[in-house]
């Protein structure tokens, strides 16, 4: 099965779209991955997280630097001869962000934010008290690099 590159932006804007989630790697002495909510809103990927001091806030206090992928959910299985193991693939796209997360501290951003963060999932309007806003911990994570494929297209015949 063939895998190609997506080139174009409305594509790449559909996948990181289509998701409900993603996974945040970390550096580290150890790998680590984390899947989580997020917000999208080009150049940036916005998470968020409770203030506490977790293995992921210490992660990215000794360094920021994530790798953020986004997988299409409507994956399907695909095979172009049923008996040739070989020729079994998943068609689906993925892309992959690069960036370091820096931390938004201001109230009235944070609170701008999540809006950007809540109309990811609803259309609901929502409300935040002052408290709830101040015990976020709101990322954004500045797109450095940004690559995205297509797997599973045919590419040949049995």
């Amino acid at each position: 099965m063939k895998t190609t590159v997506i080139t174009d932006t409305q594509e790449i804007e559909n996948v990181i779209r289509s998701c409900s989630s993603c996974v945040v790697s970390f550096g580290g002495d150890a790998p680590y991955a984390l899947p989580m909510n997020f917000a999208y809103a080009y150049p940036y990927i916005y998470m968020h997280s409770g203030p506490e001091d977790g293995h992921k806030l210490r992660l990215l206090a000794k360094n920021p630097k994530v790798c953020v992928v986004f997988t299409s959910p409507d994956q399907k299985l695909i095979y172009q001869h049923p008996n040739v193991g070989c020729s079994y693939s998943m068609n689906s796209k993925s892309v992959i962000a690069f960036g370091a997360v820096e931390f938004v501290e201001e109230l009235d951003e944070k609170r701008q934010l999540m809006d950007v963060f809540m109309k990811q999932y609803t259309k609901n309007n929502v409300s935040y008290s002052d408290v709830a806003i101040a015990n976020v911990k709101m990322w954004r994570i500045k797109i450095e690099q940004l690559t995205a494929k297509h797997f599973g297209q045919s590419k040949r015949q049995y």
